[in-house]
Parts: C-alpha cells; structure tokens; sequence
C-alpha cells in the first residue's frame, strides 16, 4: 500500500515501512482476586421467646387457580429470558449482538497490588494464554502465535498477521492450551489496521478468561510480563519493564495492510511465535497484546533476526474496542479524516503536513487546507505523519477532536468530527 492508497482517512503520500524490512519493526511471527475477606463474626442477638402464631382464616378456594397460572406464566417468562441469555452468542460464527458486554469477561485482578511475584502472575496467566496454529501459504500449521481467552464463550483475542493467511485461504486454525488439548476455532474478525482478531472455538468455553487491565495505568520502569509460543516453544515466560508509552509504530507484512500502534513498549524478551500473547502487569492483568519487534537485521526472505529488547504491544484499551465492534459486526472500524499526509521524515517540518485533502470529507467540512501543519491534536504533541496517524486512530469514529494547525505562520485550532472506514 502506498500513501495514496484512500483506504485510510489519513493516507500517507510515501510507501508505508512493512512490518519485517530491517532495520525497522517486524512481527513477532508467523514462525514456520483477591482472596475472599475474613469471615465476620456477627453478634449474638438476645434470645426472645417465639410469639404465638396468629389463628389463621380459610383460603378462598378461587386463589389456587390463580397461583397455578401465575406460576406457569413466570416460569415459561424465565425459561425465554434464559433461552435469551444463552443465544447471545451465535453458534455458528461466535457473532454477539451485546459485543463484549453479551460475554463475560473478567477485570478484578487476581493478585493483589502489592504483589511482586513473576512466578504468581505466571501461574495464573498460562491457563488462559494458548498457542495459535493456522494455515500459511498452503502449509498446514505453517504459522505459529499466541493469544489469550477473552470471555467463558470461546473467544480468544490474538494478532491479525497470525491468522490472516488462513482466513484469507479458509484454512484450519488450532488453539491449544497449557496442557495441549487442541480446539478448532474459526475468524469471528479481524482488523489488519490495529492487527488484532478474535477467533470462536465453542469447545473451548471452560477455559479461564484472562482478567483486562489499563495499559493508561502503567508507568514507564513497572515490571511487566510477556506470556506467549516463541519459536513454537509454548507456554513460554518472560520478564521486563515498561520501556515507553505512546511509542508509534507502524507495522505490516511486504505487500499487505499496515498497521499503526500507540504502543507500550517493553524490553521482556518477545520473539516470532509471541504474537497475539498477552503482555501482563504484576497483578496479572492483561495491559496489552504484544505485536512487534525490532531488529537490527535480516532479510524478508530470510531469517529474521530475533529479541534485541525492543517489542511493542498494542494497548488493551483499543482491544477492547476493536473487540467489541468485532463481536458485533464482525468488522472493525476505524477514524478518518479524509487526508493525506506526508510521512517520509524528509522535511524539516515537526508535525503532519497535509499533502492534499479530499472532497466532501470531514478535513474539507473542517477548513483544513493542504500546506496545513498539523503540531496538536486534543494537546498532544504531533511530530510528523505517523504520528498523527496514530493519535487519530486512539479516537473513535463520530468524536469531535481539536487540531492545533499552522497555517502561513500562525497558530490555529480547529475543530474536526472524526469520519469512519472499515479496516
């Protein structure tokens, strides 16, 4: 895809650095609570002798008829509602029409803050980390990654570049858990523009969910642990810290979809097969789902080069969004302003200078003009394309946003109502 291509709302004019080029970001694939409180002890209450039971009059014998229909009228209100509840998710695709609030997922942390155990987080997180085995280029099990269960459904979240060769081939994708019981799922949807999927396997519904946390909670130097199939090496454990929030990156395989990611950065050891794992906080929460890495070398046909201690997880804020769009639609959708900007880092420009802005789209209703530097938007700084790309896309379609623009010298904001693509 080139910076022209009008798939995106801010379409880059330059081609978009693919995920494995060296030197830049590659993918890590394809590879071939709390305690219960105290029991209170409640006090004694004085003993008071039993009062007399009141002498009781006849019921009217029309009263049994009643109570009789009442009670079939209940139980056949509570049957539906039952029958309702458990019809949320669609058998056969794992569509469901509540998206992530139709499941049941799990926030409380299942160890307490004060926690500093790798070896507690790890016993708690493998049982809901698995290893995803697809299809790629015609080879069964050809791609090796990671996910984790998100629900008591069957639903389990991991990266679009894991089983994007598969679904685009109708070929078989495998999810197998700590202990190796092997589940066949299917592609409920998938964004290659945020590289994340959520697969259904109905046989996997007695697997744990992992909890979801906040990647906006973390600090940069918290310990955090990736969790994952490296290598095809399942079940694998690695530790690191928050090396970076917000980092930018832009992902992609030579001749597909990019991706671009807010993402948090971290030095725990991830590799190809890492994919789609999740990357998790000391009290065993999910903060984000690790996607790339960075080399200092290797070919794209070649091998890759592995862990230099750079990798980078898409934050679980947006896959929580793009999770429940995908549950409900199975597509997802993403923000657009409708222009294009440059993202080839060959100008002194610091911010996103607009290329061109195209017709009846929200940049043109806004008064953006090409020439526009965008240097803000919401506050945040903007220091070229990517960048821009990036903080838009952590917005959701409909939102109004402010840009800070510079135009012929000055400084202005304007105000922009974020369009929509799926993607």
């Amino acid at each position: 895809m080139t910076q022209d291509d009008p798939r995106d709302g801010t379409e880059p004019t330059q081609p978009i650095a693919p995920m494995t080029p060296p030197p830049t970001w590659v993918p890590p694939q394809p590879w071939g609570g709390y305690p219960p409180p105290p029991t209170q002890q409640l006090p004694y209450a004085p003993y008071a002798a039993p009062a007399q039971p009141a002498a009781r009059g006849r019921v009217p014998g029309w009263i049994w008829p009643v109570v009789c229909v009442l009670a079939l009228v209940l139980g056949v209100a509570g049957g539906i509602a039952g029958g309702a509840v458990y019809d949320r998710v669609n058998e056969s695709d794992g569509f469901v029409g509540d998206g992530l609030s139709g499941v049941d997922t799990v926030s409380e942390a299942p160890l307490p803050a004060e926690n500093g155990s790798v070896a507690e987080v790890a016993r708690r997180l493998l049982p809901s980390t698995v290893q995803i085995v697809a299809e790629y280029e015609g080879q069964d099990a050809g791609a090796t990654g990671s996910g984790f269960v998100l629900d008591r459904q069957g639903h389990v979240i991991t990266n679009n570049h894991v089983v994007q060769g598969a679904d685009e081939d109708e070929g078989p994708i495998e999810i197998v858990d700590q202990d190796g019981n092997r589940y066949d799922a299917t592609v409920v949807g998938r964004s290659p523009v945020y590289d994340l999927a959520v697969l259904y396997a109905p046989e996997a519904k007695g697997l744990q969910p992992a909890a979801l946390g906040a990647s906006r909670a973390l600090i940069v130097g918290e310990e955090v642990v990736a969790i994952g199939s490296p290598l095809g090496l399942s079940s694998t454990v690695t530790a690191g810290i928050v090396s970076a929030k917000d980092r930018p990156v832009t992902t992609g395989d030579p001749g597909s979809e990019s991706s671009y990611i807010n993402a948090v950065q971290t030095d725990a050891a991830i590799n190809p097969g890492n994919s789609g794992g999740p990357l998790v906080n000391l009290r065993g929460q999910v903060v984000g789902v690790n996607s790339a890495i960075a080399t200092t070398g290797g070919s794209i046909t070649g091998e890759q080069s592995g862990n230099i201690g750079v990798g980078f997880a898409i934050p679980i804020e947006q896959v929580r969004t793009t999770a429940d769009q995908i549950l409900r639609t199975g597509e997802a959708r993403y923000p657009v302003i409708g222009a294009q900007v440059r993202t080839s880092g060959d100008t002194d420009v610091t911010g996103a200078e607009i290329d061109s802005v195209m017709p009846d789209t929200p940049a043109e209703r806004s008064g953006l003009e090409k020439g526009d530097v965008i240097t803000e938007i919401e506050g945040q700084r903007v220091i070229d394309g990517i960048a821009l790309i990036v903080a838009i896309r952590t917005h959701q379609p409909g939102e109004t946003v402010e840009f800070t623009i510079e135009r012929g010298g000055q400084e202005r904001t304007i105000e922009v109502t974020l369009g929509e693509e799926v993607g």
